[in-house]
This record gives C-alpha cells, structure tokens and sequence, in this order.
C-alpha cells in the first residue's frame, strides 16, 4: 500500500478504534515498521490531523460538536501532588490535553496527555510509578504547564480557582 493510503487508512484506523492504538499495532495493520507510522503519524499532523500521541497510544482527537474553550495554564507541585493536580482538573470538568515545560537549552517540549478523568489519571500516575521516568516538570525545577480544555469559559475560571486554592496554580503577571 503506498503512503498516502496507509495514513488514509491510519486516519480510519484512529477514528474507528475504541481506545488509543500503539505504534506497533498499527504497523502490523499497515505491514510497515513502527517507524514508518511515526513519519505517517508526523507528516499527518503537519496537515492539522486531530492526532495525539499519548502514553497509551495515537489517538484521534475527535470534536464532538460541542464548544469547547481552550487555557493554557501554568502550575507548580511537587511529584506526590501530580495525582491530586490532574484529578482536581478533571473533576472541574475539563480536560488535560498536553503538558508543556521551558527547558533552558531544548526549548519548549510538549507532550500530548489528554487526561479527561481520575481514571485515565491514575493509570498516567501507575505508568509514571511503575518505570524509571521522571516526569517532565523535573527538567524545570517542578514549573510546567498544561493545556486545558472545557465546556465553557466558566469551567476553566473554576479549574484555576481550584488549583490556586490548592497552592499549585501560577498567578498570571
């Protein structure tokens, strides 16, 4: 099958697929390396493809219909707070699309998360737990952001008064 059909049907692959998909998993679908899906998967997103790669897998990032509203958010905590951090985001209503740090000599690194509830949150924390990664926010002495995402502009207020309440939010200024 050549490239432009294989990323059609990765396309179809993602949007039809009741979870995330691997690398691999979709390599031994296309019958190609895993690397040729990471160039797919790339080159797919250079074309505003919905695509998030996440630690379960590529997922199709689907909009519902729905409205949704956009924050970028900047936070601080310790490592024994992240689980309390992105359970108290999810429970507001919103979702973690991404975490982003500031490195001093790589630049911006972000990477996809797409956190929407306490259960896609532990299974992020068992992930982190159970291997030898330290996650990101280490690079930046804990500073980090995410980026957000809800309903309305209301459930995002909601989510930074939660958090600076919480002592991990970041005040703007």
């Amino acid at each position: 099958m050549d490239g432009d059909k294989r990323r059609g049907r990765i396309i179809e692959w993602l949007q039809t697929s009741s979870g995330p998909l691997s690398g691999t998993a979709l390599a031994k679908k296309a019958g190609v390396s895993r690397q040729v899906i990471v160039q797919d998967i790339a080159l797919l997103r250079a074309t505003n493809k919905n695509i998030l790669s996440t630690n379960k897998g590529y997922v199709y990032y689907q909009n519902d219909g729905a409205e949704k509203h956009t924050r970028v958010i900047a936070v601080k905590h310790a490592d024994d707070e992240m689980r309390d951090e992105l359970n108290t985001i999810v429970d507001t209503g919103a979702r973690v699309l991404d975490v982003i740090v500031e490195h001093d000599v790589y630049g911006q690194i972000a990477v996809d998360l797409l956190i929407e509830s306490r259960r896609d949150a532990n299974e992020f924390m068992k992930q982190i737990s159970g291997s030898r990664t330290k996650p990101l926010k280490e690079l930046t002495a804990d500073y980090h952001y995410h980026t957000i995402d809800a309903p309305s502009e209301v459930i995002l207020d909601e989510v930074e008064a939660a958090l600076k309440e919480k002592g991990y939010l970041l005040l703007r200024g």
